[in-house]
């Protein structure tokens, strides 16, 4: 490998698609307690649910439905089931079609099981099963663990608790899996790549197991985080209510632990009509936080070590949002830091043979932790000796547990599944990081200033949201518009990309962010009456931009500006609206004050068109799957 001195790789992601899965046994009704498990994690996406539960009479019910959570629980209404354990899951599809069928958990009489993730080997193991005359049932990879496992007992007379382990070896692929015992009503959960926590609450005997630490909340006391490969055996019995195996069956220590400190109410709407409305509004008050918790709370001791870096390249790799929130810390880092930036998708970063060396830093920044390309992108850096250090939003993730170096963004639960908060703590965190870099161990002085330029960033935008009604009423006169483009110039840029993302995500409408400069050569094509420009303009590279503008407006396009009131003149000559926002004072932070508009104008055009704002069709929070 050829090194030209220290590189720092960030690697980026907001985006998941994750199925939910909760566990439960305890002396309470177990069903109750996953159906509310299921219900917290509605806001990752799925497309239907199902419960498999033992009952008093040891008999082994598997419960399933497409569609909503509320479709399951009306064929549950008026059966007064009572149960000491049960799994349940929300499935977002990937192996077969949406239907009762396919829907989790799979069963056979004794067992059954739910899955997060891909069996990447599937059709091989199924031919080989069927060979030996296995029958099946969906058309899921999932469905295959259950019959090897089957088989596996039925051919070599192994425990329930054997087989899993064994079977668990002969799959490729990124997987957790969630199986009940009819036989003890036992749980057994393993994973490898794919989310997975298990909790205890003491005082009543409960134990859990979830793909979510959020669906546990308020039911335990202490979570446990096992590593790949891990075995968990959750038990009823008061002094044995949670074992950890290795595969080979040898008790195992790999695994975090630590104490449950979530506070429920952060799963409420409030007020707010859509989740997305709520965390759009949270983010004056954490912005606030996450400055202060950095420079004068607990978390200055993890910012001076990530002082301590001193790159001089820097990779960064991202996916979705928070690739676009990396192409804003890009920015920081070659504008303040005058390091020289690299930016890759991590879904094409490994694939690419990258070259990296001993000396290079891997930065992987997350709002889950849990996605499948962040992981591999940062076990790849991993395996090549690279220290690593992730920016992320869930303490204790995968991602948090496998970097060696963690900077948290504070934003808390995110639960609308386009990201608003998340993205904006994202950047601001590597803000954070640009700083320390610079100034090594910064004076109270450095620090002030930036908490002055953070607080006024979150005054900015507690007056933008105080009244929206502009905003809105500019949505309701272009939701039925045919396409939209954002433009940006410089730093304005990944916010014209991250603002067509949000439209297309929750209002299904068609949506490019492009660099203003690169419009006519091409996409300029498309522009005629029914085309909307939403062009981003500041102060720097006005005359440029503005040009750009007049070329959409000369092929009769609709004109949306969004720029400094101090351009109000110049900006209402050539647009039909104007979005006018003070830019005064926040110099490299502005571009996060234009998203807040983007947020708010792509929420009342999902408004005006109807959609479900808060689980938009085809997407998923968490994805866990390549």
């Amino acid at each position: 490998m050829v090194s030209c001195g220290v590189r720092l790789i960030i690697n980026l992601n907001a985006w998941c698609n994750m199925c939910g899965i909760v566990g439960h046994i305890g002396p309470s009704n177990s069903i109750k307690s996953v159906l509310e498990g299921l219900k917290r994690l509605e806001y990752r996406g799925y497309d239907s649910a199902g419960i498999s539960f033992v009952d008093e009479k040891d008999h082994l019910n598997v419960i399933k439905k497409s569609g909503k959570l509320e479709n399951l629980r009306g064929l549950l209404e008026g059966k007064n089931y009572v149960a000491r354990s049960c799994i349940g899951h929300t499935r977002w599809a990937t192996h077969g079609e949406v239907n009762d069928t396919n829907s989790h958990p799979h069963n056979n009489e004794d067992i059954a099981l739910v899955h997060n993730g891909i069996i990447e080997n599937a059709d091989e193991l199924k031919k080989q099963l069927i060979a030996h005359n296995e029958v099946f049932k969906s058309e899921t990879d999932s469905e295959v663990f259950l019959v090897l496992i089957t088989h596996i007992i039925k051919t070599e007379k192994l425990s329930l608790l054997e087989a899993v382990a064994k079977a668990f070896t002969q799959i490729s692929g990124n997987s957790a899996f969630v199986i009940l015992n009819r036989a003890t009503a036992e749980i057994i959960a393993v994973k490898r790549g794919a989310p997975l926590v298990c909790g205890i609450n003491d005082i009543s005997s409960e134990v859990l197991v979830s793909s979510d630490p959020y669906a546990l909340v308020g039911l335990v006391s202490k979570l446990y985080f096992p590593e790949n490969d891990v075995i968990c055996s959750l038990s009823g019995a008061h002094k044995n209510l949670l074992n950890f195996y290795e595969l080979d069956l040898r008790p195992s220590k790999r695994y975090m632990s630590k104490k449950q400190d979530m506070a429920l109410e952060i799963t409420d709407k409030g007020e707010f009509e859509h989740f997305m409305l709520k965390e759009i509004y949270e983010q004056p008050e954490l912005i606030r936080a996450l400055g202060q918790y950095y420079f004068h709370g607990e978390g200055s001791d993890s910012l001076l070590r990530s002082s301590r870096l001193k790159p001089t390249r820097i990779i960064i790799s991202a996916c979705g949002t928070a690739y676009y929130a990396g192409l804003c810390i890009r920015d920081f880092f070659e504008s303040i830091n005058r390091i020289p930036v690299q930016t890759e998708l991590a879904s094409e970063f490994r694939y690419r043979d990258p070259i990296m060396s001993h000396e290079d830093v891997g930065i992987f920044v997350s709002q889950s932790g849990e996605t499948a390309d962040t992981l591999a992108a940062q076990e790849l850096c991993k395996t090549r000796g690279i220290t690593t250090q992730s920016i992320v939003n869930v303490d204790g993730s995968t991602l948090f547990r496998s970097c060696q170096h963690n900077l948290l963004i504070r934003a808390g639960i995110e639960i609308g599944v386009a990201s608003t908060k998340a993205f904006t703590q994202q950047v601001l965190t590597g803000r954070l990081l640009s700083f320390a870099m610079t100034a090594g161990e910064p004076v109270e002085f450095q620090k002030n200033e930036l908490l002055k330029k953070f607080n006024l960033l979150a005054e900015r935008i507690d007056h933008l949201i105080a009244d929206p009604s502009h905003i809105r009423d500019i949505a309701s006169n272009l939701y039925d518009m045919k396409g939209f483009f954002f433009t940006g110039r410089g730093k304005y840029y990944p916010v014209a990309l991250e603002g067509a993302l949000k439209l297309k995500e929750i209002a299904y409408v068609h949506a490019e962010g492009y660099a203003a400069g690169e419009l006519k050569h091409g996409p300029i094509a498309l522009i005629d009456q029914s085309i909307v420009n939403i062009a981003i303009i500041g102060p720097e590279l006005f005359e440029k931009t503005f040009s750009n503008i007049q070329e959409i407006r000369a092929r009769k396009g609709i004109i949306v500006t969004i720029g400094p009131n101090t351009l109000k003149n110049e900006l209402g000559r050539v647009s039909d609206y104007s979005i006018l926002l003070d830019f005064e004072g926040l110099e490299e932070l502005t571009p996060l004050l234009v998203n807040v508009a983007n947020q708010l104008f792509a929420y009342y055009m999902a408004k005006n068109k109807g959609t479900d704002i808060d689980k938009p069709r085809n997407l998923a929070k968490s994805v866990t799957v390549e």
